[in-house]
């Protein structure tokens, strides 16, 4: 999202640039190049409507009007950008050339507006803060379906631009925080909890940290054999289910669950009762609040560091619940 705001807001620089010696020059007479920078103008504008919109969708919203776009985004992004660029063109065909002057310097004012906003918007989103609105209920009562929230990006250390590498970290992840991270998919043909999840992020609670061994038992989750207690669990259904028969033992149960196949072949039977595994390192174990309606580490394994984009750090809206996520971390250290 940050990259293609910071691309958007490049793109108007440079187009505010060649319309700036357009307006020097006041060659509004040259009609077909006039109309061609108001047809860019427009194009550059719908590209950006729809960019800001576009987290209804990005975050995984698995229903809906947004669901069909974000699905097909690749085709009707473009395809609204190219639409509005030929609509502002022929707008500006054959037009007084006072109108030219008026419209060109009106694209212009906003372009000179804008990019500056964009390029140093996208940087503050890619290193500071970032929005995430929550496109389902796994964190409930946590986090609701259409809460807003702000990720912090540099608790767990800036990430350097076009690397997986994060310099200056505060503090380390730690069990109980809730991140937001890229799905740990490495192709879009891959299908997990029901379908691809590929350039999704998610949002979990960390629960398992490098080294650890994690178990699930009747629902309650055992680190280390110790029971870890918690209060923000949320259970929906009143029976726990069976392990599956023939899951595999040990270091079998260990590799299929790393090779993220274990919820694709046992499904829901995994939920409640979930072999005892250790979380690799340099990765974590994260499952969702609303235990029985979260699809998490138990079902396509662990989440690797460098997919950690942040920490959830305070709902901004709706307005009743804006505030920090405070008191929901009554957990074993």
């Amino acid at each position: 999202m940050e990259a293609k705001v910071i691309l958007i807001g490049i793109i108007m620089a440079v187009y505010a640039y060649f319309v700036t010696k357009i307006v020097k020059a006041k060659s509004y007479g040259d009609r077909k190049n006039c109309a061609l920078w108001h047809g860019i103008f427009w194009g550059a504008a719908a590209g950006i409507i729809f960019l800001m919109i576009s987290v209804n969708f990005d975050n995984g919203q698995q229903e809906g009007l947004w669901y069909l776009v974000g699905k097909y985004k690749l085709i009707v992004w473009p395809a609204i950008i190219l639409l509005a660029a030929v609509t502002g063109f022929f707008m500006l065909q054959n037009k007084d050339e006072k109108v030219v002057e008026q419209k060109i310097k009106s694209d212009l004012d906003w372009a000179d507006t804008i990019w500056p906003v964009m390029i140093f918007g996208g940087i503050f989103m890619y290193f500071v803060l970032q929005g995430f609105r929550i496109p389902s209920g796994s964190m409930k009562d946590t986090l609701l379906i259409g809460d807003h929230l702000f990720v912090n990006k540099f608790v767990y250390g800036t990430r350097t631009p076009f690397t997986s590498k994060k310099i200056i970290p505060l503090r380390p992840v730690r069990r109980g925080d809730i991140i937001v991270f890229k799905f740990p998919s490495s192709s879009p043909e891959e299908s997990f909890c029901g379908g691809p999840q590929y350039g999704r992020d998610f949002i979990k609670r960390v629960i398992g940290l490098p080294g650890e061994t994690v178990e699930v038992k009747n629902g309650k989750v055992f680190i280390n054999g110790a029971e870890l207690k918690e209060n923000y669990t949320v259970y929906a259904d009143s029976e726990r289910l069976p392990a599956p028969y023939n899951a595999p033992k040990g270091s079998s149960y260990q590799q299929v669950w790393e090779s993220r196949q274990l919820g694709n072949i046992y499904g829901e039977a995994i939920r409640d009762n979930f072999s005892p595994i250790v979380v690799p390192e340099g990765q974590y174990f994260a499952m969702g609040d609303n235990r029985d309606r979260s699809c998490d580490s138990r079902f396509w394994g662990p989440v690797p560091e460098n997919n950690v984009k942040g920490m959830a750090w305070q709902i901004f809206w709706p307005v009743t619940r804006a505030g920090k996520l405070s008191g929901k971390t009554d957990y074993n250290k």
